[in-house]
């Protein structure tokens, strides 16, 4: 018994999550956890400034941070599968400002003046058969 309240005393708290939210964009899944911090993004296990590489993916990333000042009161720890860098950041920008909507639902219109509820359900479009590609056809030989 004393052992395991040892063991207990000894691990780190660690905070626990206030909210939660998805976002989607492409065939690029985002899922955030937001916990009580200080403005601190962090994507499968790194850096958003590291993990998104170029300067366009870093600001679509970031958005909420400079748009909404309650933000700065919390810590994002995000998991993204599947998808492109650039998909990847809008996917993160939504499912934060989803996660940060739950939590307070007055920030559901600031966000919404900067469309950054809206979902882009933009999606690749489909091959069809007797077709090389979605529109492109096979090469036509007259003769």
């Amino acid at each position: 018994m004393e052992i395991s309240k040892a063991i207990k005393a000894a691990t780190p708290k660690t905070n626990k999550p206030v909210s939660h939210g998805v976002g989607r964009r492409k065939s690029c899944v985002a899922r955030v956890w937001l916990t009580r911090g200080t403005g601190k993004m962090m994507v499968n296990d790194k850096d958003y400034a590291t993990y998104f590489d170029t300067e366009w993916s870093r600001l679509d990333a970031s958005i909420l941070s400079r748009v909404c000042p309650a933000f700065a009161n919390y810590d994002a720890r995000a998991n993204i599968v599947g998808g492109g860098i650039n998909a990847q950041a809008d996917a993160f920008a939504l499912a934060t400002a989803r996660a940060l909507v739950a939590i307070d639902e007055s920030l559901r219109i600031l966000l919404r003046k900067h469309n950054l509820l809206t979902v882009d359900s933009r999606l690749k479009e489909r091959k069809k058969y007797g077709q090389k590609a979605a529109r492109r056809k096979f090469q036509f030989v007259k003769r």
